[in-house]
């Protein structure tokens, strides 16, 4: 099985070949979007494994949550491949590739969500298994919990952006991100089970529509004019 994947939801952009459990993947951090990037990359994973579009089964993508124009550019550029092709997509939750790209067991997976709040979740990792603790939400730091019991590794660019304000887990990588390969890893077991969607159903998480605060609530927040 062939399936192609994409993760841009932060600025870390990734770009993952699947192929029975082998991965090819190109990945680089941009803070300037990732438009010039990822076709380029699909071309190159492509090239690297020595097959063509035609041959691919399915496009993943990292669905969300992440940054509005990232997360709208991985769910773009699948629906745009898988429509061409006539295959089916899958979004994964960004959070949930995070977790796995992480290779902790017990995850509390945190992403600076901007306006400061954080979009957060707790995962347990069984091999490439990610099974859901704790729901996704989006939160002030302040207003965070950790789930219960220890041993919670806290991973993500949520404790780098906060973490005076957020709850302390036993330990702390806020240098872990989403990665397409993780994305394919867990999209992989769905595609077998049937469970890809026509590439017009694909859709973004964007877990909340708004995406800049007014001067008034930024005033109301402590920041500036």
């Amino acid at each position: 099985m062939n399936l192609l994947a994409l993760e841009t939801s932060t600025r870390w952009l990734s770009v993952a070949l699947w192929r029975d459990g082998a991965v090819i993947e190109r990945r680089a951090e941009s803070m300037n979007g990732g438009s010039a990037l990822v076709l380029p990359w699909v071309g190159e994973v492509l090239a690297e494994a020595g097959i063509g579009m035609a041959d691919l089964d399915a496009i993943a993508f990292g669905a969300g949550p992440g940054s509005f124009t990232g997360l709208r550019l991985a769910c773009g550029v699948a629906q745009g491949l898988a429509f061409g092709l006539d295959r089916p997509t899958l979004g994964v939750t960004t959070l949930a590739a995070l977790a796995l790209a992480s290779g902790e067991r017990h995850v509390f997976a945190c992403l600076d969500a901007r306006m400061n709040e954080v979009y957060c979740a707790a995962y347990e990792v069984t091999g490439q298994e990610v099974a859901e603790i704790q729901a996704l939400q989006v939160a002030p730091p302040a207003e965070v919990a950790l789930p219960a019991g220890d041993g919670w590794v806290g991973c993500g660019d949520g404790f780098a952006s906060y973490g005076d304000r957020l709850p302390q887990p036993g330990r702390i990588r806020a240098d872990v991100f989403p990665t397409a390969a993780a994305v394919a890893a867990l999209a992989a077991p769905r595609l077998l089970r049937g469970e890809g969607t026509d590439a017009a159903l694909a859709m973004p998480l964007y877990v909340r529509d708004k995406i800049a605060l007014t001067t008034a609530e930024r005033l109301a927040r402590g920041g500036l004019r």
